[in-house]
């Protein structure tokens, strides 16, 4: 599992690989708020591209971030989701309240 970001132009894009479950939800939501807090941005892209799986705790990991850019007046967008995670999301109606790119 690994978290890297990069910030350009009021933009921050964090791209996650690997595996996001129940032991890495944790150090993952960590690692976004340090970022946030940190850059500020006007928009938050996460980049799901490289991601093998995603439990439950992935739910959670979007809900927190769109809530933290909301509390900066921000946005969030998700893209390059894999079909086992968009799976996931959809059963869990995060289509309704996030914005998938």
């Amino acid at each position: 599992m690994a978290v890297i970001c990069t910030e350009a132009e009021g933009c921050l894009t964090a791209c996650i690989s690997g595996e996001l479950d129940h032991h890495h939800a944790k150090e993952i939501m960590e690692e976004l708020d340090r970022w946030i807090a940190a850059a500020m941005p006007r928009s938050l892209v996460l980049d799901l591209g490289e991601l093998t799986f995603t439990d439950s705790s992935g739910i959670a990991v979007l809900i927190r971030a769109s809530r933290r850019m909301g509390h900066f007046g921000g946005r969030m967008a998700v893209c390059r989701v894999p079909e086992q995670a968009k799976k996931v999301f959809w059963a869990a109606g995060l289509q309704k309240i996030i914005h998938f790119a």
